[in-house]
């Protein structure tokens, strides 16, 4: 079993469901080590949905992989931080008590269903199992669960549905079954890592539609995974936006959306296609995503920063309060700089609404 650090925090308020705390988990290759995860902190409320937004490669699915504890030891380590589920540190749980929570409490729809559903059983044999599993019922008990959630997702002719295999199976309807899948057992957590990226448009508006449905029937709270803004924009209530590992801003859909405080979350809300842009070019955020063996010293976006100052390169910022604790930016235009530094543009780059921001936040 890996080595868990020891949870150093005391327990959430009730009213918090998750409550991850400064987790750090890195993979050990031959070339070095990947910090795939580096000290990010948010928290879930009951019944609330959260979404976890980046591009691919920032740490959102081995952050969700985390808190289930299914990363693969080795290559990967949890490094520390705590996880709270529920009252409890999940980190600190045995394999046998993880098992009896994963599934139960908490489940996850994975992005691909093919390769997440088992394809030598039938969905109905598969939802058969978790049921049996943690609802300790028998089976034609457990058989007529799965007809019923078969239902609720969706699926017509949910008796016949039952019996047949995930190849027989449209993309579309294959994730319905997972969803299915993941809510049979009443979980108190649902995480969705990326649940329309194969669908066709018109089959991921079908699924949210879905998941926001059952999610307010049951009162699962939901964490939602995605590099969709327009997906967040529609779903969730509060945002994580993380990048190259570590998280840059938080705060309401709307404050997010609408006032975007890190450069980061700027830069993806305007490579966002719109009608007005037809016949011209899209918005790029210049540059490229970090080398994960070599990641930059101080602020990992200064690189592709058109704002970057003197602090950025050499000093992390922190995650710091932007009027109340949820509402939050890791960014020094936001933050006094450290060590008498001031706002001063380090490559002759920054726009006059760096300045103004700068100014700001000395004021």
């Amino acid at each position: 079993m890996p080595r868990i650090p020891q949870t150093q925090g005391d327990p959430p308020p009730s009213d918090i469901l998750l409550d991850v705390r400064d987790l750090r988990t890195h993979f050990r290759v031959m070339d070095g080590t990947v910090p795939a995860v580096d000290g990010v902190s948010f928290q879930v409320r009951r019944g609330e949905t959260l979404g976890v937004v980046g591009e691919s490669g920032c740490g959102k699915s081995v952050t969700a992989l985390t808190i289930m504890r299914l990363i693969e030891t080795p290559p990967g380590e949890i490094v520390s931080g705590e996880v709270w589920f529920d009252g409890r540190d999940v980190l600190q749980l045995s394999q046998d008590e993880m098992l009896d929570v994963r599934g139960a409490e908490m489940a996850m729809i994975f992005q691909e269903p093919m390769t997440s559903l088992n394809p030598v059983l039938t969905v109905g044999d598969q939802i058969v199992e978790a049921v049996v599993a943690h609802k300790k019922i028998n089976h034609r008990a457990a058989l007529d669960r799965a007809v019923e959630m078969l239902r609720l997702v969706g699926i017509p002719e949910a008796p016949r549905r039952v019996k047949q295999y995930p190849h027989e199976m449209s993309g579309g309807m294959r994730q319905r079954v997972m969803i299915a899948l993941a809510l049979s057992c009443d979980p108190k957590l649902l995480i969705a890592d990326e649940p329309t990226t194969a669908l066709d448009v018109t089959i991921q508006a079908q699924i949210l539609e879905l998941i926001r449905k059952v999610q307010a029937e049951t009162g699962t709270a939901l964490l939602l995974i995605t590099h969709d803004l327009g997906v967040v924009a529609e779903t969730v209530q509060r945002v994580v936006v993380m990048y190259a590992g570590k998280v840059v801003e938080t705060g309401t859909v709307d404050e997010v959306l609408q006032d975007p405080k890190h450069p980061y979350t700027e830069g993806l809300l305007a490579s966002i296609p719109s009608k007005g842009m037809r016949g011209t070019r899209l918005n790029v955020i210049k540059g490229s995503v970090p080398n994960p063996f070599r990641m930059p010293v101080g602020c990992r976006f200064h690189p592709r920063c058109p704002y970057a100052f003197d602090p950025c390169p050499d000093h992390e910022p922190p995650l710091d309060e932007q009027g109340n604790p949820e509402r939050r930016v890791a960014c020094w235009l936001h933050t006094k700089p450290p060590f008498g530094l001031e706002h001063r543009p380090r490559y002759g780059t920054a726009t006059p609404l760096a300045v103004e921001a700068a100014g700001e936040a000395v004021r």
